[in-house]
Formats: C-alpha cells, structure tokens, sequence
C-alpha cells in the first residue's frame, strides 16, 4: 500500500495559522505560497481547513482554492464550513477534489449520505477531532472546543456505513505539539473501519513517519507543524519511508 503524504494547511481568513492543541493559532503567511512549496516539494495531496469557518458560519476558501488550483495539480480537500450541498458545489467548482466535513456531519448525519450519494463516496471525508477520556476517545468540533458525545471509534464506523470514503483523523491531544502521533488512537479506528485514513496530528521528526508506519498500517499521513516549522520536507518523510522499505510516491 502506498502512503500518501499530505501537507495540511490551516486557513483563518486569508492567512495559514498553526496552533497547539487546534488553539493558540499563530499566523504563517500566505497559504498559497506555502501550497505551492509543498506541491513542488512532492506532496501527494494539498488539504485545506478553514479554521474559523463553523464558528461563523460560513467557508472562506473559495477564492483561496481557485488561485491555488491554477499552479497546484495534485488532489485537494478542503474543509470548514460546509454545510449544505451547495456549499459543496462551490468548492469543487473552484477546484477542490475532496470535501472534509465534521460539523455538518455531527448535525446531521444524513448530509453524509447526501453528498456521496450526489458527489460520489470518494469525494467526501469525515474530519475527525479526537480528544482522549479515560480509555476512549471523543469526536470534538469547532476545533476541538465543542463535546459532541460521539465516541470516535462508533462515529467512523457509522459514518463508513452512511457513505464516508475516507477520515480525516486528527489527534488534538497530539496536534502541533511535534512529539508524534498517537498510535493506539490511529490503530484503534484504522481496526474498525474499511475506508483510508489520513492521520494528522503530532508529526515531529521524519522519524515519526517511520515510527507510525512499524505500528500502524496507514494510508496517509498530513503534516503541519513539521512542514511550517521547517523540520523537514515533503522529501525527508517520502526518503524516510523508502529507507524502511514503506512504498510512497517517488517526488
């Protein structure tokens, strides 16, 4: 199984942010910029998340995307906001691939199978926030703030069966905080479901990369913090993982 590696971009107004915990958010700079170093740098995949988009009720990422369609030519997903099927249709037309959903879907779990019946199942994502308790873990939205009471590891297998083709799997007790990826939570969902996963959400070192792919069996791993912060490249994580004999796409 090849990795896909993906480079995650956070977008709160017209600026990339990166935050501790989903919190905390500092400013980076142009999310196009960035895209395109990624994109140039072999990134298999661009994944945009408008931040702030359920908080207002609206996504911001329409123009965003279709300025980075005209120079990025690998699959984009973008989240944050979208809310009907409409919402939808206006990101896929300004170039997006994929439609990341997690709000939306929480409210109304139907609206998962209205997008894949209508977009097709490979199109939609459900974006998992996962916060550890006790020995389980709970979905949380609007960036990690807001309780759902949605226990992670039933979410995804319902939502496998309402039409998901995919989960976005973001560790927040993990995220931005560069010291790896929580492995139990990763092979806990990847066990329970048929659909990839992309896991997001503590990538510190290209070490990392290597470590989750000894201990889980992963479909794509999106990056942040070690790519902002300069820790390594697109390159570093793909090399890392040939020299372990992992399959990735060559750059």
């Amino acid at each position: 199984m090849t990795t896909r590696i993906i480079a995650r971009l956070d977008i709160k107004g017209e600026n990339l942010i990166k935050g501790i915990h989903l919190e905390g958010l500092r400013v980076i700079g142009d999310p196009n910029e960035y895209a395109k170093k990624y994109y140039l740098q072999g990134a298999d995949e661009i994944l945009y998340m408008d931040s702030v988009a359920s908080l207002y009720g609206r996504n911001n990422l329409t123009d965003i995307v279709s300025r980075a369609a005209k120079d990025i030519f690998v699959p984009m997903t973008v989240g944050g906001g979208i809310k009907t099927i409409d919402d939808a249709q206006k990101i896929l037309r300004a170039g997006a691939d994929k439609i990341a959903i997690n709000t939306a879907a929480v409210n109304n779990k139907n609206f998962i199978s209205e997008l894949a019946q209508k977009f097709g199942k490979q199109c939609v994502v459900l974006s998992v926030e996962a916060k550890k308790q006790n020995n389980s873990w709970e979905s949380y939205t609007e960036n990690g703030r807001e309780r759902t009471g949605l226990d992670v590891i039933e979410w995804v297998k319902e939502a496998e069966t309402l039409g998901a083709g995919e989960i976005l799997l973001t560790s927040v007790d993990q995220e931005g905080t560069g010291k790896g990826l929580d492995i139990d939570l990763i092979n806990k969902v990847t066990d329970s479901i048929n659909i990839p996963v992309i896991a997001s959400g503590g990538l510190g070192s290209i070490e990392d990369s290597s470590n989750l792919h000894k201990n889980a069996e992963i479909d794509a791993i999106a990056s942040a913090y070690f790519l902002h912060y300069n820790h390594g490249t697109i390159e570093d994580i793909k090399q890392e993982l040939s020299t372990h004999n992992f399959p990735v796409r060559q750059c």
